[in-house]
């Protein structure tokens, strides 16, 4: 399984079109620290439409909690940040372990104090440098459908090959 999680996000109609998209993969959403908005909001279920009730919601109040919640030996850590030098095609799918995808807040991205203590696990999607960033639930899109396809989409109306088990 995918798990998506958003370290402090503030922009509700992005939180809203990624937790359509986690209903869509079969993917958990980690909501994780402060939030820019409340979980009621209209805008963040107008986003994710009537899938919204489907989504597999965590909600983690601090976000070094995540890391004893999801721990490394039993997930593959993927931090995400354009300062990262390794691609994302080259984020490690393992038999047998989950993936914890990691995104920041849309106008910061994640603090320096995270990326530098999960360095080994950073990785970027390569743009021409002409914008600052992709929008987040563009980001988490593109992700999260290239591991899909890296397992030949198992569990997404087809079969597992058993290689992808």
């Amino acid at each position: 399984m995918i798990h998506i999680a958003l370290i402090e996000p503030e922009i509700p109609q992005n939180t809203g079109n990624i937790g359509r998209l986690c209903v869509a993969t079969g993917s958990e959403l980690i909501l994780c620290g402060k939030l820019g908005f409340s979980l009621d909001d209209k805008y963040l279920k107008r986003a994710g439409l009537d899938y919204w009730k489907k989504v597999k919601l965590t909600r983690v109040e601090e976000v070094e909690d995540l890391f004893s919640l999801y721990p490394a030996d039993e997930y593959t850590y993927a931090v995400l940040s354009k300062k990262a030098e390794t691609e994302y095609t080259e984020i490690p799918v393992e038999s047998g372990k989950e993936l914890l995808l990691i995104f920041g807040r849309e106008t910061e991205g994640l603090d320096e104090e995270m990326l530098n203590r999960y360095g080994d696990y950073l990785y970027r999607i390569p743009t021409t440098g002409d914008v600052r960033s992709l929008n987040l639930s563009n980001a988490v899109a593109v992700i999260t459908y290239d591991i899909l396809r890296r397992i030949d989409f198992c569990g997404l109306e087809k079969k597992c090959l058993e290689s992808a088990r």
